[in-house]
């Protein structure tokens, strides 16, 4: 790979992925590069902040960067995210503008017409979703959209069936400048660990909660701690009872979520004797990490718990297992809830929960 990224043929370029909410672009992005970074859910708004990512073939290197969707906002956040989808305009050589299968064409979009024009980039006018509409009328969607403006290209895609991503790649690098690589080949995204982790406990209390709680949470990582434990010599394996189940009240405000069904049992073992580790490694490394999930409001904080702690540990169980394959080992979580009233038009608190640029 090396001679073909010093070669004179690479393609190399910034592109960026804006739209209305929920139209499609985490999923298209995560697809594109070939592993999930962007969070995703049927909820509209659900990513908040500008996500880049990393793709390199021999045909060049893609840096994508989606974006929160372009909306009417009514608080500082939204204020906050609909300024970091129009920034990222000027800081591109390409633009993916999705839309869904339709053509009709309301204030929204034309609210986004304007902003390309006055960028003055080059845009591809992506028309997502197709596994959802009739073959037969993409002509009439597409005439409808070439009504409003020039495009570089127009294609059609299902992000969520992977069709015509291909073709999108290709219209992608006949587009872009050549130049050498921002970017060392295996580097995939600009997110940390711990941001990645953060977002996934809100994805999925996005996907779990009622729809009035998931717009008003933050997640916030405060802990993340590697601990080994090393096998002992297994001359006799001690018969290890597994501790019964704590419940958790109603009025709780935490969880635990542990990184493997035999967990618990085998940290108590260890306490009183010889336990072998699951896979029949000499050490075991697991990953303690402890969370909050912030909302708004004190009725929000018992759906967020849910009856006898129900929520939170379904929230954490499924959270946990996507943490353990981007982490690779097992992983301890726990979660609390906490109310931070009307976080989102406050500027600090919105600093603090990673929303930086805001003002």
């Amino acid at each position: 790979m090396q001679e073909k990224l010093d070669g004179n043929n690479f393609k190399c370029g910034y592109v960026t992925l804006i739209g209305r909410p929920n139209v499609g672009k985490s999923t298209l992005m995560n697809h594109l590069i070939g592993q999930k970074i962007a969070i995703t859910s049927h909820k509209p708004q659900t990513t908040r902040g500008r996500i880049q990512t990393v793709y390199t073939d021999e045909r060049g290197q893609i840096v994508f960067l989606d974006t929160p969707g372009i909306h009417e906002y009514k608080n500082k956040l939204g204020e906050y995210m609909v300024k970091v989808a129009v920034g990222t305009l000027q800081d591109v050589d390409l633009v993916l503008w999705l839309v869904e299968p339709s053509d009709y064409i309301g204030e929204g979009e034309k609210m986004i017409i304007e902003q390309l024009r006055e960028s003055a980039k080059q845009v591809i006018l992506v028309i997502n979703k197709t596994d959802t509409a009739d073959k037969g009328e993409l002509e009439k969607f597409k005439a409808a959209y070439k009504k409003e403006m020039d495009y570089a290209g127009i294609v059609t895609v299902s992000a969520l069936k992977d069709d015509g991503l291909e073709l999108l790649m290709e219209e992608i690098f006949n587009r872009l400048p050549y130049g050498d690589p921002f970017y060392d080949e295996d580097t995939l995204t600009d997110q940390s660990e711990r941001q990645i982790v953060s977002e996934i406990i809100r994805e999925k209390a996005l996907r779990l909660l009622s729809d009035e709680v998931p717009h008003g949470i933050a997640v916030t990582v405060e802990t993340m701690r590697t601990r080994t434990i090393t096998k002992a010599p297994a001359k006799k394996k001690k018969h290890v009872h597994p501790p019964k189940k704590s419940k958790i009240a109603e009025n709780s405000q935490s969880a635990n979520v542990s990184g493997a069904p035999d967990l618990e049992a085998m940290l108590a073992g260890l306490k009183g004797g010889l336990v072998d580790a699951a896979d029949g490694r000499e050490e075991d490394n697991i990953m303690d990490i402890e969370a909050s999930i912030i909302c708004e409001r004190d009725s929000h904080k018992g759906i967020v718990i849910g009856k006898g702690g129900s929520m939170l540990k379904k929230i954490g169980t499924d959270a946990r297992k996507d943490i353990e394959k981007l982490l690779d080992c097992r992983v301890n979580l726990q979660l609390f809830v906490k109310v931070r009233k009307d976080w989102r038009n406050d500027a600090l608190q919105m600093k603090n929960f990673g929303y930086k640029n805001s003002k």
